[in-house]
């Protein structure tokens, strides 16, 4: 059993290693849930985690606390890891910078929008086709955390036609950052069918931007959808933390009552 046991563990990091690929998951991208690859592959979690674990030994993912498990971006002399990395502190100590790099996210994405339509080449214009169809077939999709990854490579896909590796890395961490702090909201957008058809009509209009070569309207289209999509995260924060008041105030009450006494 114990020699055994090794074995099926590297058999199955092989098969989740050639998953990935079959995926085109990239660096940055996050694996589905536990039970939905044991599921899959036809194996425990336990057996899962292992070789899971084999493969964040080797730097091919990585784990994040209450945030599931990820693709390891390639780690350079100068990553999105150090452009960020102070803001994530900020972030930690108060959750409301995520509004911040939000508009941060407005200059950034309108530019990559309007380099891309710019420089993009015909192989760039084939992965952002290959991302966009992909985006497409979301609508049927009753995962909202598929759903989102699928988002984010429409979006990559465009800041890498820009040919801008600062943009670019800025984005992902930009990217990373948000995961975690918007995480419930961003999922929520995938499971309300007005949110999503406005979503895919703006990704639309990027997309059309872009391959068309209209710098101009690219960089208008980005800004509008990033524009949408900081007002609808922001009112689906506001309608979670009002949900959340609204189960604390028995509580509260109680407490108030009792002081009084």
């Amino acid at each position: 059993m114990t020699e055994n046991t090794p074995r099926l563990a590297d058999t199955l990091r092989a098969r989740l290693r050639a998953w990935i690929d079959e995926h085109q998951l990239e660096p940055g991208m996050r694996l589905p849930a536990e039970r939905q690859l044991a599921a899959e592959f036809g194996v425990s979690r336990s057996s899962l985690r292992e070789a899971i674990q084999q493969l964040i030994s080797s730097g091919v993912l990585i784990s994040k606390r209450g945030g599931g498990t990820w693709l390891c971006e390639p780690q350079e002399p100068w990553s999105e890891q150090r452009i960020v990395e102070p803001i994530r502190q900020l972030l930690a100590d108060d959750p409301d910078y995520r509004w911040d790099i939000l508009e941060a996210r407005h200059a950034i994405e309108a530019s990559t929008a309007w380099h891309a339509a710019l420089r993009a080449t015909e192989a760039d214009k084939e992965k952002l086709r290959l991302a966009f169809d992909a985006l497409l077939k979301m609508h049927d999709c009753d995962d909202p955390d598929i759903a989102a990854q699928a988002d984010l490579r429409f979006h990559l896909a465009i800041a890498e036609a820009s040919h801008n590796v600062v943009l670019l890395q800025t984005m992902r961490g930009f990217f990373d950052l948000l995961q975690s702090s918007v995480l419930h909201s961003r999922q929520r957008m995938y499971t309300q069918p007005v949110i999503f058809n406005r979503l895919n009509e703006q990704h639309q209009a990027m997309f059309d931007a872009v391959m068309a070569g209209d710098a101009e309207a690219a960089r208008q289209a980005a800004m509008d959808h990033l524009g949408f999509v900081h007002t609808t995260l922001k009112s689906l924060h506001e309608d979670e933390a009002r949900q959340a008041r609204i189960t604390r105030l028995p509580g509260e009450s109680l407490e108030n009552r009792k002081e009084k006494n």
